[in-house]
């Protein structure tokens, strides 16, 4: 399988993580210490860097990471995070703690992203503005790695299928192939 064309900053909805194998965004308590020895190719990083002009996450992620820039602190730019209690959040530069709808969030953050793509960095509003038809392209990145519980990108259940398309070459509703082999500790 081979990697789809660079990132484009074109005012895209994206819906951006690295996931388990087995389909997980984060660990139980929304842990990311599994992401450690895992690779990606070369530029990678960097073209999310140039390409994102606004980040919107939610409360709970926020909580966790306590204040850290993304991408390794290259990442330069504003912040939101939708929370219930905004008066009780911790402050940080850049970063505006929003209490309305999902789809006011991601429109108020769209328009200061300037242009560049708006990151959403939450599995919750994701799925939230997939629903309501708001997401532009879902950009995944899948670690060879099988965590067994944790926050799951996509978590609704009894709720429909979602149908999707594969952005790039080559057959766009064809399935993904990924082989791996278990490694010992």
């Amino acid at each position: 399988m081979t990697d789809f064309a660079p990132q484009t900053a074109t005012g895209k909805v994206l819906w951006h993580f690295t996931m388990s194998l087995d389909g997980f965004v984060a660990g139980p308590e929304h842990e990311m210490d599994w992401l450690a020895g895992i690779t990606a190719r070369p530029g990678l990083i960097d073209e999310y860097v140039r390409t994102t002009g606004a980040i919107l996450g939610g409360r709970d992620g926020w909580d966790v990471i306590k204040g850290a820039r993304p991408y390794g602190g290259d990442w330069d730019g504003p912040i939101f995070v939708l929370t219930h209690h905004p008066e009780d959040a911790t402050p940080a530069d850049g970063v505006t703690f929003l209490s309305c709808d999902v789809a006011e969030a991601a429109r108020i953050a769209l328009e200061a992203a300037d242009g560049k793509n708006l990151e959403i960095f939450s599995p919750t509003i994701g799925r939230q503005l997939l629903e309501l038809g708001l997401i532009d392209e879902i950009d995944l990145h899948i670690a060879p790695v099988l965590l067994g519980a944790g926050k799951r990108l996509y978590d609704n259940p009894g709720g429909p299928a979602i149908r999707l398309e594969r952005v790039g070459d080559g057959e766009p509703r064809a399935v993904v192939n990924v082989r791996y082999r278990p490694i010992a500790d």
